[in-house]
């Protein structure tokens, strides 16, 4: 059996999971999302469990297994308690400011960046080197967190960029002087 397709996702009282065909949709407190499982996975609820379970040990229906149920268990923690992920700006002169709805972006270009985020997913720019990316879609978080990350990697030499925060960037040597 799958280790993380075996274990048992809680659901809270608030939140209800239903299923179409290979839609599975689960509501919440924060909102609604749903994800397309494979229709060979079965999921059973049990008043406030659910279970996934697998028609076959195929390796197929094995790798599935563990997808589904994470994928279930994701959506029930995003509208019960949501996801967030904190980024952290390092330079002189580089900085983020909010703009509204957008965050203008100061990363040593010639031109300021204008980040306009999706619509379920908020922005927070919060004393100019720090940054907030909360929503109920933990990809749909994970990849804004990640496309604002590329805006400016962190750079090895003097660690200036934009870094996950407690992420660990390893720093190289410099040029030294001849003899």
């Amino acid at each position: 059996m799958s280790r993380v397709g075996k274990k048992i996702v809680e659901l809270p009282a608030e939140v209800t999971v239903s299923r179409e065909g290979e839609i599975v949709s689960v509501k919440g407190p924060k909102g609604e999302l749903s994800a397309a499982i494979n229709l060979a996975m079965e999921v059973k609820i049990d008043g406030n469990q659910l279970t996934v379970e697998r028609p076959s040990d195929s390796k197929e229906h094995r790798s599935l297994h563990g997808l589904s149920r994470a994928l279930i268990a994701n959506m029930v923690e995003g509208v019960t308690r949501g996801f967030e992920k904190k980024l952290e700006i390092r330079g002189i002169g580089y900085r983020a400011e909010m703009r509204g709805a957008n965050v203008l972006f100061n990363l040593g270009y010639s031109h300021p960046i204008i980040f306009i985020p999706p619509k379920s997913v908020s922005v927070k720019a919060e004393a100019n080197t720090k940054i907030t990316v909360s929503g109920i879609d933990k990809e749909l978080v994970g990849h804004v967190a990640a496309k604002i990350r590329t805006f400016r990697k962190p750079e090895p030499y003097k660690g200036k960029g934009i870094r996950y925060v407690g992420e660990y960037v390893r720093e190289k040597a410099g040029k030294t002087a001849g003899k």
